[in-house]
């Protein structure tokens, strides 16, 4: 369990909050490309760390993201003309351009423009793997801009889920991190199958394990962790283990354990200290990843249907009415009675409140990897606020695209920290077992 201080520390990004401090030492991604597709489009209104932005992509296809009220009597510039390089504000006409520079002041004279001296708030932003990426920190510490694991090139397939959570950032990504609750929580959408390593259709994924108390065990590295969730495999368990390695990318992107068509990614982002966007995805080179349209409809996440993306990405299946919770589901089977892996966790998430009690739980094994991700990111947000560098921003630094996550049955001999390269991954699994249901 943390100290009310500790969890405070841990939760609160908004402001000075050494941990919100922290997270713009990183690029981070601000909102989906496709929300901004068109120039001189609508723009969106964007919030990030408690900041209320705008972004908006301009005639030459430059994505801004500049402070919503506009400088002068602070209208919101979200209802600005986006029209030749900038936003203009409805109100008196001041219109900013993507650096912050107020380009134009119609309602003042001539002078006054030329005079101007301040700035409005504005960042710069890159655009990689579906996401519009910003940095919020200070430009004299700009890092170059990487692309993330799950987008290692240009070419590689990006699709992604997308919901607003109405809870605080750190409750999600423990989920995420989280390997165990998989076996209980996800057990209708998760089964068990007599399988070389997990696989995926439209319907649900496999596994190759019954096993639901995996021993754990953490890797600490320059950008986060990873860990291991090692689990009794359904087939030769005498000689082999069943391996789920989960990778921790700082501040806020989990790669997820793969199955055989294509690889997960989880990402995060703090909207405020109550609430967060989340970004459900799947990636990968091969013929098998999901279109964005098969991958929303499986996660049941698909806009007009189950979210509203003109409302903030707002979800049908709310804590309001339980989830659309379906009892008679559940005694026909079903664990949670609840449709889509991603409402299945925010259940969870949101029931703990907006910002969870951690001062009172009772932790066990199967919580290894929760309890060292607490202690990494307190630690980082104490020494970062005392004017260390921020984590993952010290040697050695990785290369994003060499970063990955793993899944597979192997001998007991092997090192799991050996495992997620692509080649060792080849070696082992050279073609994907059909899927068995497990007896």
């Amino acid at each position: 369990m943390l100290t009310h201080e500790e969890n405070q520390l841990l939760a609160r990004v908004e402001g000075d909050a050494p941990m919100g401090r922290l997270m713009r030492q990183h690029w981070l991604p601000v909102c989906l490309s496709e929300e901004v597709e068109e120039p001189e489009g609508k723009p969106i209104r964007v919030r990030i760390l408690g900041e209320n932005l705008v972004a908006y992509r301009d005639a030459e296809g430059r994505v801004g993201l500049v402070g919503e009220f506009c400088p002068h009597r602070k209208a919101s510039l979200v209802y600005g003309r986006n029209e030749e390089g900038g936003l203009r504000c409805l109100y008196h006409g001041w219109k900013v351009d993507a650096d912050g520079n107020v380009v134009e002041m119609p309602s003042e004279p001539p002078e006054a423009c030329a005079a101007a001296k301040f700035k409005h708030p504005a960042y710069p932003t890159e655009e990689a793997g579906g996401f519009v990426w910003a940095y919020m920190g200070d430009r004299a510490t700009m890092p170059a801009f990487e692309p993330p694991p799950f987008a290692p090139t240009p070419e590689t397939r990006v699709s992604i889920g997308t919901a607003r959570v109405d809870c605080n950032w750190a409750q999600v990504v423990e989920g995420q991190i989280d390997s165990a609750h998989s076996s209980s929580l996800h057990s209708s959408d998760m089964v068990p199958a007599r399988v070389g390593r997990a696989s995926a259709s439209a319907k649900g994924w496999t596994r190759p394990s019954t096993d639901k108390a995996p021993r754990l065990q953490v890797q600490l590295t320059s950008y986060g962790f990873r860990y291991a969730a090692i689990r009794r495999p359904i087939q030769n368990a005498s000689v082999n283990d069943y391996i789920r390695i989960t990778t921790f990318v700082a501040p806020l992107i989990c790669l997820i354990p793969p199955n055989a068509s294509y690889n997960v990614a989880q990402v995060t982002i703090p909207i405020d200290d109550h609430s967060c966007m989340f970004h459900f995805i799947a990636w990968g080179d091969g013929p098998d990843v999901p279109s964005m349209a098969e991958w929303r409809k499986f996660l049941a996440l698909t806009p007009g249907v189950d979210v509203d993306p003109a409302k903030g990405w707002a979800r049908l299946r709310v804590r309001d009415n339980d989830y659309l919770q379906d009892r008679n589901l559940m005694k026909l089977g079903n664990f949670t009675g609840i449709k889509g892996i991603p409402a299945q966790d925010m259940a969870m998430w949101e029931g703990m409140g907006l910002i969870a009690d951690r001062t009172s739980e009772r932790l066990g094994a199967s919580d290894v990897a929760i309890v060292q991700w607490r202690r990494l990111m307190i630690e980082a947000a104490k020494a970062f606020a005392e004017g260390a560098p921020a984590l993952g921003r010290t040697a050695p630094m990785v290369p994003k695209k060499d970063i990955a996550s793993f899944e597979g049955v192997v001998p007991k001999t092997t090192d799991w920290r050996t495992l997620g390269t692509t080649e060792l991954e080849r070696s082992l699994f050279p073609g994907a077992a059909p899927a068995q249901a497990a007896e």
